[in-house]
């Protein structure tokens, strides 16, 4: 009878003594382990869980080489300050508003009463704020204009009709829409009128036999209709016995701008403000906190007392609510607002710098690199506001396509480029302390 061939007892190897694949392997060849090649990666700026990720994914990959470029563009990944020259003032991929706002660590009296010790409100101090700014009754701030727009159909049109011109259904950016955003609020939406034509008496209409309770107007903020319209002024609609909310989202607090030196600028003629919107008998008025207003990300509703409170009481009310973070710089841009200081809002004093001191900056720019040309240009205010109109400015110009390249300095310049030929670095949105990194860049572009 065979016998099963192998080694006798006495013969086995000691298995530890078996050497692993990896010791078998060449030394020169063998990859590193995770351990040493993230501690290799320290200098990355990563932290230690993510240079092991990472170490573990370029061994995987059999790419070990590629480990640090791997390490430094997932640190890229994250949030860090960037030199805005594209300008575009409210640039939406870049925060939108420019805003300068810190506050020291520890506690805030965010919804504590100092006067009585008690539980207070978040919103009392801003909505108070926000009402004298904008000669309302009342106010309250959610996380965004959309939420605020959630939020007031759900609270005053829930299973309800809200008559909406077809002009009006608008998409922003992200696919928001606002047929969704009412199927969600549980509100029925009532189109009116046609695309380019709505007149006062399909309202009329809507609210007499569609069992209207709300009108809605929405700002056309980033498209425009021209030609054969028409289209319903907001102080006929009050007059038709429902309340009626407007949206006019992109935040311009007061059409007379008294918080700037002189008269409003050329460039906002025609763009709806909330104070205006509120005396032509809006009931309620909803805007962005990031865009004209030149704050943070927020959505501001202000209004009639009752209907703000109604707001306020709906459970959907604490699932909106911004933090102490957003509160607080919303108060600071408040403030500044109250009393005339545009000069401290950031996208004021950028939006009405002078044309000829971005001249001036752009000619000592151009008097120290070579490869740089000054151009004239137009900045436009972005974020959704006033299309197609371009603010006067100034820029430099330099022959290439170098974006690329300006995204990758560790302070990265978003720049434009023009038909793959030139790459314009508007001033407008610079901040005059960049220049020195802008300079820096041009000559880094020279010895490439």
């Amino acid at each position: 009878m065979a016998q099963a061939s192998g080694p006798r007892p006495d013969q086995q190897s000691d298995p530890k003594a078996i050497p692993s694949i990896d010791e078998r392997a060449d030394p020169a060849t063998r990859p590193p382990s995770v351990d040493k090649l993230a501690r290799s990666l320290s200098d990355s700026g990563l932290p230690q869980p993510l240079r092991v990720e990472v170490a573990r994914e370029a061994i995987a990959s059999g790419q070990v080489q590629a480990a640090s470029k791997r390490a430094s563009e997932r640190r890229r990944q994250f949030l860090t300050p960037v030199i805005n020259a594209t300008g575009v003032l409210l640039h939406t991929n870049l925060g939108r508003a420019p805003l300068a706002y810190s506050t020291p660590g520890g506690a805030s009296n965010l919804e504590l009463s100092l006067g009585s010790g008690k539980r207070g409100s978040r919103q009392k101090a801003i909505g108070d704020l926000l009402a004298t700014a904008t000669g309302a009754e009342a106010a309250m701030v959610v996380n965004n204009c959309a939420g605020a727009v959630l939020l007031v159909l759900a609270a005053l049109a829930n299973t309800k009709g809200t008559a909406v011109s077809r002009g009006e259904l608008v998409e922003i950016g992200g696919g928001f829409r606002v047929p969704d955003v009412m199927r969600q609020s549980g509100s029925r939406l009532v189109e009116v009128g046609t695309t380019n034509r709505t007149r006062l008496a399909d309202f009329d209409e809507a609210v007499t036999k569609d069992n209207v309770s709300l009108i809605m107007q929405i700002h056309q903020s980033n498209y425009r209709i021209v030609g054969f319209t028409e289209a319903v002024p907001l102080g006929d609609l009050c007059g038709l016995g429902v309340p009626v909310v407007a949206d006019i989202g992109s935040g311009l607090l007061d059409a007379a701008c008294p918080w700037l030196d002189g008269p409003p600028p050329a460039w906002l003629a025609n763009e709806p403000a909330a104070r205006q919107s509120l005396e032509a008998g809006a009931s309620l008025v909803l805007f962005s906190g990031d865009k004209l207003f030149g704050g943070p990300q927020a959505g501001i509703i202000v209004g009639k007392a009752d209907l703000v409170e109604t707001c306020a009481r709906h459970p959907l009310a604490r699932a909106l609510r911004p933090g102490s973070l957003v509160l607080g710089a919303l108060q600071a841009v408040t403030l500044s607002y109250l009393e005339r200081r545009g000069h401290e809002i950031d996208f004021w004093r950028m939006a009405t710098t002078p044309l000829q001191q971005l001249k001036d900056r752009a000619d000592q720019l151009a008097s120290q690199n070579s490869n740089a040309k000054v151009v004239s240009t137009d900045a436009i205010p972005g974020g959704g506001t006033l299309p197609g109109v371009g603010i006067p400015s100034v820029g430099l110009e330099i022959a290439g396509d170098h974006v690329e390249f300006l995204r990758s300095l560790d302070r990265p310049i978003i720049a434009r480029v023009t038909d793959h030929k030139t790459t314009v670095l508007d001033l407008r949105t610079v901040e005059p302390d960049d220049d020195g990194p802008l300079h820096r860049a041009f000559e880094q572009l020279l010895t490439r």
